[in-house]
């Protein structure tokens, strides 16, 4: 055992090819709040919650340490994990459309707090989001 007890994600750092676009999804649909940037090295850190959701242009000095950038061929990660509070699908599906996200599978998954409700969309850059609702309750506790 590690002399060290994690916590929970700190932040995820996501290598952009349009700031401009990535922060709209971020902020402007997801609800993240700009929290801190260093245009001198290419950071934008959105605030998510507890956590950061850290922006790094491919052409900034951070961007160009990283290598090729993301694509058709393949991605910088699977896909990032969101908490949501009021999770309510109707409404959520909705406010992605009118944003024009494109919405992928929607079901039930297993996650830190439990098995609960989830929504798989996509960023403008083609990064699966998978948005978490609550654990499922059970008679007798959430579900295992």
């Amino acid at each position: 055992m590690p002399p060290f007890r994690l916590q929970q994600i700190d932040h995820v750092v996501l290598r952009v090819h349009d700031l401009a676009a990535m922060q709209t999804f971020y902020c402007g649909v997801l609800g993240c709040s700009v929290e801190r940037r260093q245009d001198d090295i290419g950071l934008v850190q959105l605030r998510a919650g507890a956590s950061l959701i850290d922006l790094v242009p491919l052409e900034g000095k951070l961007g160009r340490l990283g290598g090729a950038g993301p694509g058709r061929e393949g991605h910088n990660m699977d896909h990032l994990c969101l908490s949501v509070e009021g999770y309510d699908e109707e409404a959520i599906v909705a406010h992605l459309h009118a944003h024009g996200v494109r919405v992928g599978e929607i079901g039930s998954r297993y996650g830190a707090q439990g098995e609960g409700p989830s929504i798989y969309c996509y960023d403008p850059q083609g990064n699966r989001v998978e948005l978490k609702g609550p654990p499922v309750v059970r008679a007798g506790g959430p579900t295992p």
